[in-house]
């Protein structure tokens, strides 16, 4: 997170902060249209510079997170039959999740990565096609990287730019090399992997995959969740899965880039 270095708090500046956090939480819960929603617990700014890889599963740290605090992501996407419903169910709980999408879908389907955006969910970039990276020459894997961004960017905002305006990344299959994690690195781009899966690439009923996650959730107690928002079985479960961590008391955090620092501010 951007907040490295900051002076020590007094107790009364503290009280107005945790006020303003409160404020704002209820702010947003107020915007949805069901008091009984799961909603967004509230917001948290990730910056490349104190914070450049996330995700048990591949890294040794990830995000700060609570007890009962989790994130929700999506790979793969956009695939309209199947992404229109995962988030139909998430506006349905007033929940924010992060999409991580392939280029080439996204240049297919740039009404839906619109979409996405309009509902106020981050975009993060997964490559052009979907490769192992680790896998193949490093100049294909840079133009991956590049060519996913430059799709993404194009369909959301009509202009196609390799400088991600949200410079999160994720590598398909988890599959790195430290050259490759070292150049996002570089260019300020963090990398997410996971904590914990519904393993929804492989086969199995919608309620194998519900009962899957949602003993992985129960176990962890908290993390960074992967999902397939492609997969038919993901897009059905979503409705069941998000009443599951509003009945067990967890709270959904939305990350978001940490945004520049004003011009007039002094370094800190």
């Amino acid at each position: 997170m951007a907040k490295m270095h900051r002076p020590q708090w007094t107790s009364i500046a503290m009280a107005a902060a945790l006020a303003a956090l409160i404020g704002s939480g209820a702010a947003e819960a107020a915007d949805c249209p069901r008091k009984d929603a799961l909603g967004t617990s509230r917001l948290l700014s990730v910056d490349a510079k104190s914070t450049s890889r996330v995700g048990l599963k591949s890294f040794p740290q990830t995000l700060p997170l609570a007890d009962h605090e989790v994130v929700l992501t999506f790979d793969d996407g956009p695939h309209p039959p199947t992404t229109s419903k995962v988030l139909a169910a998430l506006a349905q709980e007033c929940v924010r999740a992060t999409f991580f999408l392939i280029g080439q879908h996204a240049s297919e389907h740039p009404d839906m990565v619109k979409r996405i955006a309009r509902e106020g969910h981050t975009i993060g970039h997964h490559t052009w096609s979907h490769p192992f990276m680790a896998r193949i020459p490093a100049d294909k894997a840079s133009s991956e990287i590049d060519r996913g961004i430059a799709a993404d960017e194009m369909a959301l905002h009509g202009v196609s730019s390799t400088t991600p305006s949200t410079p999160f990344f994720r590598f398909p299959y988890f599959e790195s090399t430290q050259g490759q994690l070292d150049l996002l690195q570089s260019r300020g781009i963090v990398v997410f992997g996971a904590d914990l899966w519904a393993s929804d690439w492989n086969e199995m009923t919608p309620e194998q995959e519900l009962k899957l996650i949602t003993e992985r959730v129960a176990a962890a107690g908290k993390g960074i969740i992967l999902f397939h928002d492609p997969k038919a079985r993901t897009a059905a479960i979503m409705p069941a899965f998000l009443r599951y961590l509003r009945e067990n008391g967890f709270h959904v955090v939305h990350v978001v880039p940490a945004g520049p620092a004003p011009k007039h501010a002094d370094a800190h």
